[in-house]
């Protein structure tokens, strides 16, 4: 039997019940593929169906405010995907009549949409010929295959990509590159694959030469940046003292609180944090550490202390990001999971 066949005879038998796999709607299809980009199913799958209660067609989801989008996608990071998401619905209603393309050409033209995204939702909606390859994709075919190109490499991805349209059925490219996803996420896993019960051991060049742990490979990623952002919390009358991040940084659109960024956490830093206190919000006020938290991103870990700030004097004419709301608002705002998580423990 052939590697395809094998495929899709596993995957018949073991497939998740998954909602966006009753369906051949490109716009449902799009909402399931970038909410599960660098995200597990089993956190996806709430988001997804959150989504598609608020936003049933791509023209609801065009008409939302970008806060709202924010606020739903909250707790899945790369907020850039939420907010090209938006992008995307808007240009769909506008330049296609609000009729979500279903052609691989016409999606890779979309904002947020790249070649493996492109290639599921087509083939998934219309049955276009294109392969699919994800992080599941790569560790199946470089197992079997016995390929040792990095996967993170410009070779590599050309490699797989080459190697995945040779093995594509092209008489039902849907059912084949939803087997092959699937069998990299619950048979063919990154760590301890059920490699006794894989109907493809037997022809699986990593299982044969001990080379399950060594196979994909990956090129090094670069060190992590370290940042150190210092919290100010006003709290008065009811009301918390906010600002909205603005594009060019990491949470863009998102809001926290008034923060003093440092170069770390020393006698010296905090010296200075002080005298950029009292710059900002007068001689008198005061800051009292609250909580310190670590927050590990993709490409940074920040590290994060909270002060109470105490004893000032609010000028909106220096501070213009800043304002002022009540706790109901400021629940309904969209923030970054560390802030989110300090509001819930301590308000």
């Amino acid at each position: 039997m052939t590697f395809q066949n094998e495929l899709i005879n596993w995957y018949l038998i073991n497939k998740r019940d998954l909602p966006w796999r009753h369906t051949n709607d490109a716009y449902i299809i799009w909402l399931s593929e970038i909410i599960l980009q660098q995200t597990r199913v089993e956190q996806g799958l709430p988001y997804f169906k959150k989504f598609l209660e608020n936003f049933p067609t791509v023209a609801d989801f065009a008409a939302a405010g970008e806060a709202k989008v924010l606020k739903l996608w909250q707790g899945l990071g790369y907020y850039s995907r939420g907010r090209n998401m938006h992008n995307t619905a808007q240009i769909v209603v506008n330049n296609y009549k609000g009729i979500f393309p279903t052609l691989h050409d016409d999606l890779i033209k979309l904002k947020g949409i790249g070649e493996y995204t492109a290639a599921a939702i087509s083939s998934f909606s219309s049955g276009e010929a294109r392969a699919v390859v994800d992080g599941n994709v790569f560790r199946v075919l470089a197992r079997y295959f016995g390929i040792d190109t990095a996967i993170n490499s410009i070779e590599g991805k050309k490699q797989f990509l080459i190697l995945a349209n040779e093995l594509l059925l092209k008489d039902d490219p849907a059912l084949y590159n939803q087997a092959i996803m699937e069998f990299g996420a619950i048979q063919c896993k990154p760590k301890s694959p059920d490699c006794n019960n894989c109907p493809l051991n037997t022809g699986c060049y990593a299982r044969k030469n001990n080379a399950v742990g060594q196979l994909p490979v990956k090129l090094a990623k670069a060190p992590k940046k370290h940042r150190y952002f210092n919290y100010l919390v006003g709290v008065a009358d009811g009301k918390v003292l906010v600002r909205e991040r603005q594009a060019g940084d990491i949470w863009q659109h998102l809001y926290d609180f008034p923060c003093i960024e440092a170069i770390g956490f020393s006698k010296e830093e905090d010296e200075m944090l002080e005298l950029k206190v009292k710059s900002a919000f007068g001689e008198e006020s005061e800051i009292t550490l609250i909580s310190y938290k670590k927050h590990i991103l993709t490409h940074q870990i920040i590290h994060v202390r909270f002060f109470a700030l105490k004893n000032y004097i609010f000028n909106f004419n220096k501070q213009k990001e800043l304002n002022w709301v009540s706790l109901n608002v400021l629940d309904d705002l969209p923030q970054p999971n560390v802030i989110r998580n300090f509001i819930e423990e301590y308000f």
